[in-house]
């Protein structure tokens, strides 16, 4: 990684509500501070189209509007409990690299429970130590609401260890979900 400042995006998908959060991460200064965070909630009663449509707008504006270098994206597992979920989220996942390529932006896929132990040495933590977590190396005043919120600015945190470790960027390739 080189020196300088970078704008990373940690997105949290889902269907129901994505969650996002900014960060400039100034090397340099050895600084990170949060530019934007928030959720992107497509309608509620729309078709599953009309909804990966509204996505796919709100993650345009999104990347415009603060000239992202690199999106952290969970990866996606399927869950014996909870497949239907697992889709859902897979096509979230999907209008996320799609619009991360459209406008050239770096993706690196994390796993969630390498996000997890990365911020609490825990990788089963709960919501609310993550809430708390992300809160604590931010320096907030507040926990991050909702947990979508605190789920995207902790990737985007993850995204910043493994961008300056170039050993573990590697594991995070795109080329490695291919095999």
């Amino acid at each position: 990684m080189t020196r300088g400042t970078e704008i990373i995006c940690g997105i949290d998908p889902g269907l129901r509500a994505t969650g996002y959060g900014v960060l400039r991460v100034d090397r340099d200064a050895d600084r990170i501070e949060v530019v934007e965070a928030g959720v992107l909630r497509p309608s509620a009663t729309g078709t599953l189209a009309l909804r990966l449509a509204e996505l796919a707008a709100g993650l345009d504006e999104l990347f415009n509007e603060n000239d992202v270098d690199v999106v952290a994206v969970e990866q996606v597992y399927s869950h014996y409990q909870r497949p239907r979920t697992a889709i859902l989220m897979a096509h979230a996942r999907g209008v996320i690299l799609l619009e991360a390529a459209r406008h050239g932006i770096e993706v690196l896929n994390l796993p969630s429970t390498t996000v997890k132990r990365h911020l609490t040495g825990n990788g089963r933590a709960s919501k609310e130590q993550m809430q708390r977590a992300v809160a604590a190396v931010l320096t907030m005043n507040a926990v991050p609401e909702p947990p979508d919120v605190a789920d995207a600015l902790a990737m985007a945190l993850c995204g910043v260890a493994v961008l300056s470790q170039p050993a573990r960027l590697a594991m995070v390739n795109d080329d490695l979900l291919l095999e």
